[in-house]
This record gives structure tokens, sequence and C-alpha cells, in this order.
């Protein structure tokens, strides 16, 4: 009789043992799952934020401003237009 009390004292420690390891490492999966929902919150909130970023960027008129500032550039004329001829040498030349 003690030794199928000393067996079963034995089953109940470990099995409670056990559940007590199960129910940390659940503890813990849910502290890291909350923690990785936080994180692609903070993503997502981050790329909306550069959506809007990227768009007040690409508008026309700034696109044009910055052309013409930096980049020096002007818009087009007739009277600055060049236009670009192929001469019949140099047509043949690349035909082959």
């Amino acid at each position: 009789m003690i030794r199928l009390n000393l067996v079963l004292l034995v089953a109940v420690v470990t099995s409670a043992l056990y559940l007590v390891r199960l129910q940390f490492e659940s503890r813990q999966l849910f502290v890291e799952l909350d923690r990785a929902n936080a994180e692609a919150r903070k993503l997502l909130t981050d790329n909306e934020r550069l959506q809007v970023e990227k768009r007040a960027q690409a508008t026309p008129l700034r696109v044009e401003k910055l052309a013409r500032d930096q980049l020096h550039m002007r818009t087009t004329t007739p009277a600055i237009t060049h236009y670009v001829t192929l001469s019949a040498p140099a047509a043949n030349g690349a035909a082959r």
C-alpha cells in the first residue's frame, strides 16, 4: 500500500510540476504575442505616416519647384526646342 501511495505521490507531483511549466510557457508566449502585436501596430502606423509623407512630397507643384530650383530646369518653349535628326550616312550605319 505504501508503494502505491509513493507512486501516486510521484505522479501527482510530476503532473503538478508539468502543469506549472506549461502555464509559465503559456504566459511567456502570450507576452511575446502581445509584444509582436504592439510592434505590428507601430509598424502599421509608421507605414501610414510614411505613405502620407510620400504623397505630400510627390505633389506636382513640389516636383516642379524642385526641378526648377535644384536641377535648374525650365519649361519648354518652341524658341528653345532643339530637334535632332539623323543624317543619311548615320542612318545607313545604324541599320547594319
